[in-house]
């Protein structure tokens, strides 16, 4: 059964359910070959986050920090600098 449309948390936890249950029966997802059933969640969790258009965000950064980082030249030539 393919994974559904939709953007709840209930759709996710639905198509992560999905993906992971089709992992134990025969072993891929996708065309991928997880090494173990640890990756297999994350990666189960990745495609659904991904197919509702959402993404866990960066972890160890601050509440407010959270998102995108972009990397600026300084205009200088010194070494790039990161900004969050």
């Amino acid at each position: 059964m393919p994974i559904k449309k939709g953007s709840s948390k209930k759709t996710i936890s639905n198509n992560v359910k999905e993906v992971f249950s089709a992992y134990k029966t025969s072993g891929k997802i996708g065309s991928s070959k997880p090494s173990s059933a640890a990756k297999a969640q994350k990666q189960a969790v990745a495609i659904a986050l991904s197919s509702a258009g959402k993404s866990r965000g960066t972890s160890g950064l601050p509440k407010g920090r959270q998102g995108a980082v972009r990397t600026v030249k300084k205009r200088d030539g010194n070494t790039p600098v990161k900004i969050y």
